[in-house]
C-alpha cells in the first residue's frame, strides 16, 4: 500500500466520493452521509476509505447496530445530514474554529472532520491497532453528529467509551473503538479531562 503524504495545509477542496445505495442498519434514522478528501492528500485509496467507513458504521458493536440508526452514502451533489471529511492539520483548524490545534479531529455541525495526520500514523502508546484507532475516529466524532457528549473513563483496566476523548488520554481505561459491547451501549459518565493537545 502507498504511504499516505499530505501537506500541512491542502488546497481547501474537496473530492467528494461516490454514493452506495445500500442502508446500513435495521431501523431507526436514518442518515445520509458524504465522503470528502481534501485536495492535497496523497496514497488514500477513496474505494477503501469508502468501504472501511460503511463497514464501522454496520459492524456488530457498530452505530447502525442498536437500532437507533441507519446510514446511506449518497454521493456528489446529493442533499447529505452530514459530511465525513479528511482533511490536512491546518485546514482541520480552520473547519474546526477552535484555535491552533493540528493533533485532533472534530465535528461541527454537520461536518465530521477526521485529520489526516491521525489518520496516517495514529497516536502514541494507543495500545490498539491503527485499524481500531481508525474505527475509533469515525465513531468518536460521528457519536458527536448524532448528538453524544464526552464521557470518562470508568474504571481502570475497563474499555474506554467510544465518547472518551481517547486521542488525549485513556485515563488507566484501555482502547475500545465501539459504542456498543455485547449488544448494549457502553458509555460512561458524561464529561472530559483537561488533557493537553500535543505539540
Amino acid at each position: 500500500m502507498p504511504a499516505i503524504t499530505y501537506p500541512a495545509r491542502g488546497t481547501g477542496k474537496y473530492g467528494v466520493l461516490p454514493g452506495n445505495s445500500a442502508v446500513i442498519g435495521r431501523s431507526g434514522r436514518l442518515f445520509t452521509f458524504r465522503l470528502a478528501v481534501e485536495g492535497g492528500i496523497d496514497g488514500v485509496d477513496r474505494t477503501a476509505f469508502a468501504q472501511f467507513v460503511r463497514a464501522t458504521y454496520g459492524a456488530p458493536p457498530g452505530w447502525a447496530s442498536g437500532g437507533q440508526y441507519r446510514f446511506r452514502q449518497v454521493g456528489p451533489g446529493e442533499e447529505a445530514d452530514f459530511t465525513l471529511m479528511l482533511v490536512t492539520p491546518a485546514t482541520r483548524d480552520l473547519v474546526c474554529g477552535d484555535g491552533y490545534d493540528r493533533y485532533t479531529s472534530c465535528r461541527i455541525g454537520d461536518r465530521v472532520v477526521l485529520n489526516v495526520a491521525r489518520w496516517a500514523h495514529g497516536i502514541p502508546n494507543y495500545g490498539a491497532s491503527l485499524t481500531a484507532y481508525r474505527q475509533y475516529m469515525i465513531n468518536h466524532e460521528t457519536g458527536h453528529r448524532l448528538g453524544r457528549g464526552h464521557e470518562l473513563c470508568p474504571g481502570p483496566g475497563r474499555p474506554a467509551p467510544v465518547m472518551q476523548q481517547q486521542t488525549l488520554g485513556l485515563h488507566g481505561c484501555t482502547p475500545y473503538s465501539w459504542p456498543y459491547r455485547d449488544g448494549v451501549r457502553y458509555k460512561g459518565r458524561l464529561g472530559q479531562y483537561d488533557d493537553p493537545i500535543p505539540r
